[in-house]
């Protein structure tokens, strides 16, 4: 984790934490780091928040004065910025956007030439030029000062690419879509009108300032009640810059991350598709999930938090399906990150080829009550390491046995501590949070 750069990208809030010169500064550093041998090619999308243009431009006035050119897709989504940067030969690109934060919150999300998140010594470098710590890059003069172009070719090539994965028609199927007001409002609609499906839509108004305001995927409820209000067959809620969904199924009930997991792996294992039958998961991945999956005779692997460490395992592997309870989906044969809009159409596939409703296809997954506690600490090492907490968590992982777990760890954002337990029942889960949080209290580690 570094100063600036986090599991996402460097995200903060517009001209507070992430300035426009921090943009610019990226924009140079990127331009003259990828530049050194030959003319560079970066490409830039952007979400729907006011800032998002403010960024693009500054961004590009840093490439074009390090002698690169800047390639704009405009408002895009994440996933369409990874496609673009892998299949058209550019050096890397940047989506700028805070994901499911709100609107005065951004982002600059960076993504190498191979179209997966940005390599984390490359970040370190750029962190070093941010804080003055290397010298300063030099500008670019005459006809070696780099082009803007406007690139929005590339946004409807991804469209085209998305719309070509689909095996089947997806006539006489009513499909709702939550957009949040973000990126996926310029695209979602029209790839699911090109199938055939009757689409119903909400959330796709963007004005600057209402990106995930009570939409998307943080407020599944939104959709929850339009699929039961329209009668539709499923609904599909994406985040601002459609790298995560949501389902909700014909009886308004919510699949996270964990269920999509299920139904997509279950789907793929049957017909073949799922290399060494196996699921890349994180360790926030809920218990239910794990006996279904050995119910089924999926294997699964656990890494981090953070879709960046599920694609590592994914393409050190060879794996072919993972994915976070958040929403993160990766298909490592169609993409390199988390992509809503493709897990959407993935679970349109295995709805129309197994003939069955979405909440038949993942019934058999009894998710385990989760709490959750974030805990603000004075200092999340010195409470991680803290010897009475650990003698308190490994207590309640003994007592829990194979029939809940308990979770504890720390955020890589905030000075904050996440505890977490799984188990039968509400009750259960509130009392071994609670005791693990009461024992940090007695330490004096929380800051109240």
């Amino acid at each position: 984790m570094g100063k600036y750069f986090g599991t996402d990208g460097f995200r903060g809030e517009a001209n507070e934490k992430l300035t426009v010169e921090h943009a610019f500064k990226v924009g140079r550093f990127l331009g003259w780091y990828f530049g050194q041998n030959h003319q560079a090619k970066v490409t830039i999308g952007k979400d729907t928040r006011r800032s998002s243009y403010m960024f693009e431009y500054a961004l590009a006035a840093g490439l074009t004065s390090s002698g690169a050119d800047a390639f704009l897709l405009h408002v895009t989504t994440t996933p369409s910025v990874s496609y673009v940067v892998r299949t058209d030969g550019f050096d890397c690109g940047i989506m700028i956007s805070a994901s499911h934060n709100p609107y005065y919150d951004n982002g600059l999300k960076l993504i190498n030439k191979n179209g997966h998140k940005m390599e984390t010594e490359v970040e370190a470098l750029i962190e070093d030029y941010l804080d003055g710590k290397t010298p300063d890059l030099p500008y670019a003069k005459r006809e070696n000062i780099g082009r803007t172009v406007d690139y929005v070719a590339g946004r409807n090539r991804y469209t085209g690419y998305l719309i070509s994965l689909a095996t089947r028609s997806f006539e006489g199927k009513r499909i709702g879509l939550d957009c949040s007001n973000g990126s996926s409002f310029t695209l979602a609609k029209s790839v699911f009108d090109a199938l055939g499906a009757k689409t119903y839509v909400i959330n796709n108004s963007p004005d600057g300032m209402n990106i995930n305001e009570n939409s998307g995927s943080t407020h599944i409820e939104i959709l929850q009640n339009f699929v039961r209000e329209k009668g539709l067959d499923v609904g599909f809620a994406y985040d601002g810059d459609a790298d995560r969904c949501f389902a909700v199924d014909e009886n308004a009930d919510v699949l996270d991350g964990d269920l999509i997991l299920f139904v997509c792996g279950n789907y793929l294992k049957e017909s073949g598709r799922l290399n060494s039958d196996t699921v890349v998961t994180t360790i926030m991945s809920n218990l239910g999930l794990y006996k279904a999956f050995d119910r089924a005779g999926i294997k699964y692997e656990k890494t981090n938090v953070g879709d960046k460490y599920v694609n590592e395992c994914m393409v050190k592997n060879n794996y072919s399906l993972g994915g976070e309870q958040s929403g993160h989906i990766i298909f490592g044969k169609h993409a390199t990150t988390g992509d809503g809009i493709l897990t959407s159409l993935m679970i349109m596939e295995a709805m129309l080829e197994k003939k069955q409703s979405l909440a038949k296809l993942h019934e058999e997954v009894k998710i385990y009550p989760q709490v959750l506690k974030n805990v603000r600490v004075t200092d999340k090492k010195a409470a991680m390491e803290n010897q009475k907490v650990a003698s308190a968590i490994e207590d309640a992982a003994s007592k829990l046995g194979d029939d809940g777990r308990i979770l504890v760890r720390e955020s890589g954002t905030e000075p904050v501590v996440r505890v977490m337990v799984e188990a039968s029942t509400n009750e259960i889960c509130n009392s071994y949070v609670e005791g693990v949080v009461n024992v940090m209290r007695k330490e004096g580690l929380i800051s109240e």
